[in-house]
């Protein structure tokens, strides 16, 4: 902060040097010499230099998150990145939003409270203005949105989101969801008007259209995980939780994927003038194979099960006897998956 005088500081100092009694330069060593800390007490600093600075590196991450979604959604050219990240009062940023604006009233559970995502109108018109099939060219349109345009709005705002879940994700499992939109600032009275907030700004451009999207977050949100905003507590949560859930992500779908199974009867060498002279018939010796010997079950071309053959109804079929236990079991297979990662 800077570091300065106080008022009566310095009109004492003029006084003194106006009669003579304080010389100028003795007043200057004497400024130079007293040190004084501004502290605003109507508006206390909540978070640390870290907390900001983690909170940073979480809407960095919401803010690649959304370039690329929207960038899909609209079929063109979005940049998204974090411009800043401010602590200030609720009243002083409804202050330096625009109105009519698109304010969205977000529920951050299980955290108590709302925050705010306010979109510049800009932003807001061009997006409408492309998903009705236009070039989403630069508009100075400055109204409320019609029932229709809230309701494309919507769709976009419940897209980013899910975008903001993935960024928290380290840090708490948040489920945020759109609770109302308002176009007037005064009536998004989230927390009182003197409670300090934090403030995500997000430089948004949209083809070669410019605007802000800011994210308000008030203080008694966030109080509760407050101790978790550090960038230790950060990447500690993404070196412990990153592969469980990528764990999950990837058995998930390997559920849906199809997969050849073969019941081996038996293997033998075969000379391929022996295959060409094969005729119907012909009984071919399994090596080292009896006829109560248990079969394999291969899964890929992995051995598996030991199996029996049999009939279901008219069908034939095996049943699974017991497992190949010296082969790598799921377990293992996903361990040395993550490894190579």
């Amino acid at each position: 902060m800077t570091e300065v005088l106080s008022q009566d500081e310095i009109d004492q100092l003029l006084t003194a040097i106006s009669t003579g009694e304080v010389e100028g330069e003795e007043t200057l060593k004497k400024a130079e010499t007293r040190k004084i800390k501004i502290y605003d007490f109507k508006r206390p600093d909540k978070f640390s230099k870290d907390q900001i600075r983690t909170l940073q590196m979480m809407h960095e991450t919401f803010a690649r998150l959304t370039t690329t979604s929207l960038s899909a959604q609209l079929r063109t050219i979005v940049h998204v990145h974090v411009a800043s990240v401010d602590q200030l009062t609720y009243e002083e940023f409804l202050r330096s939003i625009p109105n009519p604006t698109t304010l969205a009233v977000i529920n951050m559970d299980p955290l108590k409270g709302s925050s705010v995502l306010e979109i510049d109108p800009s932003i807001t018109f061009t997006v409408i203005d492309r998903l009705f099939g236009g070039p989403g060219e630069a508009t100075k349109i400055n109204r409320e949105l019609t029932d229709i345009e809230l309701s494309v709005i919507e769709g976009i705002i419940v897209r980013i989101l899910g975008n903001l879940r993935e960024a928290w994700s380290n840090v708490i499992d948040l489920r945020p969801r759109l609770g109302n939109i308002e176009t007037n600032p005064q009536f998004a009275q989230i927390v009182p008007p003197n409670d300090m907030v934090v403030l995500i700004t997000l430089e948004t451009k949209v083809g070669d259209v410019e605007g802000m999207i800011n994210f308000c977050i008030p203080y008694l949100t966030i109080e509760p995980i407050i101790s978790k905003l550090s960038a230790q507590y950060w990447y500690s949560s993404i070196r412990r939780g990153g592969t469980t859930e990528s764990m999950a992500i990837l058995k998930k779908k390997l559920e849906n994927v199809y997969i050849e199974l073969i019941a081996e009867l038996g293997s033998i060498e075969v000379k391929f003038k022996d295959i060409i002279e094969l005729q119907k018939g012909d009984i071919i010796k399994l090596e080292n194979t009896k006829v109560d010997d248990e079969m394999v079950l291969k899964i890929g071309d992995r051995k598996k099960f030991y199996i029996r053959p049999g009939l279901v109804g008219n069908r034939m079929a095996v049943q699974i006897t017991r497992k190949i236990e010296s082969q790598v079991d799921e377990e293992e297979v996903f361990k040395e998956i993550e490894g190579g990662k």
